[in-house]
């Protein structure tokens, strides 16, 4: 078996045991402050999340992506700026609005057509990157290449949100009580409508959302479906969605992409069974619990990687 099938399963393991809370609810800090340095950053040993997430800059180089989505990192990433008429970014205590200039493109585009189509006054932007990628000390196994941004599924105000807001807000539940279906009194068809926008994207490969959303878009879709195949359930996702996108053109071996889903829409009763048992729903604790697994070091990623944790930082 090759390592990235090894590793979808694992990243689904991954999610599940860190379903409890969304991670778009965890709140930031308004007065966030520098990481102190470290005493041995040359320590093999050390996790590769304590050096990227000391980066606050993304790296002077030409933008390539090395590595898998929850194993790699990326050269000249670009910040998507955190105000726009139709977007604002969320958590900038974070640092993590950084992504493949491809991705802060589409996040643009889709913006807008949430706009247009939807009728939101615009998107509020998660999770993305970290200014050089890699592994964080929160949050995410994925989101380390710049291929990945979360979207909130609450709609952008119609005003500019204070920086206080954007650290304490919190997104809108989705998802009813039961955990068997979307909550009508907040899902909307223009939740719908961005979903569908962002994955006729033609870069997107997946999007990944709560199981009873994706039970919603399948119910409520109408006309052309085929956009379904590329919507994923995933644990936790209740709050949020998540954006995929291919490698970019001329990557090489260097960057890789997962395999395209299949072009089955994903909805029949089959296909949501799994994610609707109690089992799944309500997961009893293990009667030992796991021992922790030891965070990823600098050998566990692309020997690039190096490289682009010593270049300079690229001029703001």
């Amino acid at each position: 078996m090759t390592p990235r099938l090894i590793l979808i399963p694992l990243l689904i393991a991954i999610a599940a045991a860190s379903a409890s809370a969304a991670w778009a609810q965890d709140k930031g800090t308004v007065d966030a402050k520098p990481l102190p340095p470290l005493a041995n950053p040359n320590d093999p040993k050390i996790a590769a999340k304590e050096l990227f997430g000391r980066k606050v800059l993304p790296a002077a180089m030409p933008t390539r992506v090395f590595g898998f989505y929850a194993h790699g990192c990326i050269a000249g990433a670009a910040a998507l700026p955190i105000n726009g008429d139709t977007w604002q970014v969320m958590r900038l205590s974070r640092n993590r609005y950084f992504a493949h200039p491809d991705m802060v493109e589409l996040l643009k585009r889709l913006s807008e057509k949430a706009h247009k189509e939807a009728g939101w006054p615009g998107i509020l932007v998660g999770d993305m990157s970290q200014p050089r990628g890699g592994p964080m000390f929160t949050g995410h196994a994925s989101h380390q290449v710049g291929l990945d941004a979360d979207i909130w599924l609450t709609p952008m105000p119609k005003r500019t949100l204070s920086r206080n807001e954007r650290e304490e807000m919190s997104a809108v539940m989705m998802v009813r009580n039961d955990r068997l279906d979307v909550d009508t009194k907040v899902f909307t068809p223009g939740h719908l409508a961005v979903i569908r926008a962002a994955a006729l994207e033609p870069t997107v490969q997946r999007i990944f959302v709560n199981a009873a959303i994706k039970k919603a878009l399948c119910r409520e879709a109408k006309g052309d479906r085929h956009w379904l195949s590329k919507v994923r359930p995933m644990y936790g996702h209740d709050y949020h969605f998540h954006i995929r996108i291919k490698c970019p053109p001329g990557s090489g071996a260097e960057c890789e992409s997962q395999p395209d889903p299949s072009e089955s829409e994903g909805c029949s009763t089959g296909d949501l069974a799994f994610w609707f048992k109690d089992s799944v729903l309500h997961p009893k604790p293990p009667p030992t619990p796991p021992k922790p697994k030891p965070p990823m070091t600098m050998a566990a990623l692309p020997a690039a990687c190096k490289a682009v944790l010593a270049a300079p930082d690229a001029k703001q």
